[in-house]
């Protein structure tokens, strides 16, 4: 694993193109979409930055397991080792950690760990240190004993444990980088496709949420969560910017699809994941050219 903090502007990344995820939850269903048919069109990535649910979601482009987010979302959303106010009760976090990050990667539905650690695409999860309170970006090379960073990159406050790692701990990386497109031009690339999980028009509010109260010994995370929505404002502007100067792809839901965070509704999960294959498939030609150009900016 290695935390990634480093700046390059050089011409070596004009050909390679970076894919930014951002997180969402099971709204990050629609993310899973978009990368299936990238698969199923042989859409090559060189670097994949990925949050919370972007990350988790994202390591299947990289095992290369064609529709594997919706199919163990379909299947276990009832089941109360999964995720949900049980292993809330039971365990102090929302997602499982014996169900989610083992026995479901390891067994019931099987992450491709050969495929994945063998693939030549850089993939980093980003995850926030509870004690700095800023992101940090690790370099996920193996995903089996990387588990728990990804787990960390999910964990979201007040319904997740602190993910200790090293003697650091980490909570979810939505956090301090919700967004990391800055991330991506920081490290060079000139050629950035952003997959958002929210519509068009979205911005986020001023969250009232006790941060001060449950964190109160970490106040550099406090003080990181308590601006996060003004981050990822900034964020969401600066993507516009570039956008509108067609030096980067964003793709983001049609079509409003209102979900929980925790979403149990079938039809809701298999909606957004729909949106996105629908999204993904309407731009296709338009990434493809994209991706084979070289670009300078």
């Amino acid at each position: 694993m290695e935390n990634l903090n480093f700046s390059h502007t050089t011409s070596e990344f004009n050909n390679k193109t970076a894919l930014v995820l951002e997180g969402g939850a099971l709204r990050g269903l629609y993310t899973a979409g978009i990368l299936d048919v990238f698969m199923q069109n042989n859409i090559k990535i060189d670097t994949i930055l990925g949050v919370s649910a972007g990350a988790l979601f994202g390591i299947n482009y990289k095992s290369n397991q064609i529709g594997r987010a919706l199919r163990y979302n379909l299947k276990y959303a009832h089941d109360k080792r999964y995720m949900g106010l049980y292993s809330l009760i039971t365990t102090g976090d929302i997602m499982n950690r014996e169900f989610c990050f083992n026995k479901l990667v390891n067994e019931l539905d099987p992450l491709d760990f050969k495929t994945y650690n063998n693939s030549n695409i850089d993939f980093y999860a980003v995850v926030t240190n509870v004690e700095t309170g800023k992101a940090e970006y690790i370099e996920i090379k193996d995903a089996k004993e990387s588990m728990e960073y990804l787990r960390a990159s999910g964990s979201m406050p007040f319904v997740s444990n602190l993910v200790e790692i090293d003697g650091n701990k980490y909570l979810d990386g939505a956090i301090s980088d919700p967004i990391p497109f800055k991330k991506a031009l920081e490290m060079g690339y000139k050629k950035i496709i952003v997959i958002l999980t929210r519509p068009i028009g979205y911005y986020k509010t001023k969250s009232f949420m006790p941060f001060g109260l449950v964190y109160k010994k970490y106040p550099n995370f406090v003080k990181t969560a308590k601006c996060a929505y003004i981050n990822y404002n900034n964020t969401l502007d600066l993507i516009q910017k570039y956008e509108k100067e067609c030096k980067i792809i964003v793709l983001r839901p049609s079509i409003k699809v209102r979900m929980k965070r925790v979403e149990k509704d079938l039809n809701k999960l298999q909606k957004i994941y729909d949106v996105g294959i629908k999204d993904c498939n309407e731009n296709l030609e338009k990434i493809k050219a994209y991706i084979s150009k070289s670009v300078e900016f």
